[in-house]
């Protein structure tokens, strides 16, 4: 089990090993959820948005506008 220290801006680090193994590297975006006493963070990536895929009825435009829009990102 991997453990982390909140810091007193109220940072946590994610060890490099779990970065690696989920692939996110700095200035990832993440989605945050609370269930019951769990924090849970969702990195916001290319994966989580192709998940999505198909959940709202634009047939894939809206995904293919967030990839466009994500990809636009990582150039600058």
């Amino acid at each position: 089990m991997l453990s982390t220290i909140l810091s007193s801006k109220g940072q946590v680090i994610l060890p490099s090993g779990l970065r690696k193994k989920i692939n996110i590297s700095k200035g990832t975006k993440f989605i945050i959820e609370i269930d019951n006493e769990k924090i849970i963070l969702t990195p916001l990536n290319r994966k989580l948005y192709e998940k999505l895929a198909g959940s709202i009825s634009q047939k894939g435009k809206l995904l293919k506008a967030l990839i466009t829009e994500k990809e636009k990102e990582k150039n600058l």
